[in-house]
């Protein structure tokens, strides 16, 4: 494939055959030998290991998306709507434009380092599936979602400090989430290895998913999330620090959680507890407005023990039959 020579000796009839091959159209050319392009570069899928042009300006999307780049160069220093050079092979950003105002994806490359980045993006930033350690380098300005999932993250420090739209740290080396942006909608942080909540947004908007961790408190969980809410599998034995309102549906199953104390004061959707000690008891009634009323009752005294008089005191109340026995604690 020919490639022009960036930028020695260029040739305009050359520059037109590169462009009509690619079916680029309404661009003018520069000095310099670089082009303005009016609309959009589509480059997508084409077996191509370099850009063939030097860009300078491109009014609308700039996609090399699933190539054989090993490199940037030639790339636009401004791309009025996305810039994709996802799934390709490259190891470094060094010459991606400048500035990006519309999404930036370079997903599913061999990433180690964000340097090379804009310094703002005016939609999301996908760097997911890639090799970062760090998130240093990372856009200051970032005007929707990020997604940096799926890499070797051990720090989110060089996030910015706020972003509009959700924030996706998934499947990473993460053991604590200082450095997390403030965000408008969704954070999720499943699949790492988190021991701590430190540095949560104290409101989340969207969905806070924090399963698959090794938390063992809730210290530092927002106080208010605007959706669902998922911290199960977990090593939690408590549910202290639980946020106080939760506008969705609420899982906390699979861990060791054998009280029913500190749960939020308002769950606007289900309650799922399944595979803890406490939910031995829950599928007795399972009505999370009698919550208050089974703690009025005192029938837990120890995490292991029950008061069982206590216990059928309760459930006869409400209309359900008594027990002799639950399934994990020391009936007295």
């Amino acid at each position: 494939m020919k490639y022009l020579k960036l930028f020695e000796n260029f040739n305009e009839e050359d520059i037109h055959s590169v462009c009509k091959k690619y079916g680029i159209k309404n661009y003018t050319i520069n000095s310099d030998g670089t082009i303005d392009v009016d609309g959009d570069v589509n480059f997508y899928n084409i077996g191509i290991t370099k850009i063939p042009l030097k860009f300078n300006k491109v009014s609308g999307n700039f996609d090399c998306y699933e190539n054989k780049l090993t490199s940037l160069e030639g790339s636009p220093n401004k791309v009025g709507g996305e810039f994709d050079c996802s799934c390709n092979v490259l190891t470094s950003l060094e010459g991606c434009p400048k500035e990006v105002y519309g999404d930036f994806s370079c997903s599913k490359n061999k990433l180690t380092s964000l340097e090379g980045c804009p310094k703002e993006i005016g939609g999301d930033f996908n760097c997911s599936f890639n090799k970062l350690t760090s998130m240093e380098y990372c856009p200051k300005k970032i005007n929707d979602t990020i997604r940096c999932n799926n890499n070797l993250l051990t720090s989110l420090e060089g996030c910015p400090k706020r972003i509009n739209g959700s924030f996706y740290c998934y499947n990473n080396l993460l053991t604590s989430l200082k450095g997390c942006p403030n965000i408008n909608k969704t954070l999720s942080c499943f699949d790492n290895f988190l021991t701590s909540l430190e540095g949560c947004p104290k409101e989340i908007n969207g969905y806070f998913y924090c399963y698959n961790n090794k938390l063992t408190s809730l210290l530092g969980c927002p106080e208010k999330i605007n959706n669902g809410f998922s911290c199960s599998n977990n090593l939690l034995t408590s549910l202290e620090h639980c946020p106080k309102e939760i506008y969705g549906n609420f899982y906390c199953y699979n861990n060791k959680i054998t009280l029913f104390d500190h749960l939020p004061f308002s769950i606007d959707g289900d309650f799922i507890c399944d595979d803890n000690p406490i939910y031995e008891i829950w599928k007795l009634f399972k009505d999370y407005d009698r919550i208050d009323f089974f703690n009025d009752c005192d029938p837990i005294r120890e995490p292991d023990t029950i008061i069982l008089d206590r216990l059928n005191f309760f459930l006869e109340k409400i209309g359900k039959n008594p027990v002799s026995e639950v399934k994990g604690y020391k009936c007295i």
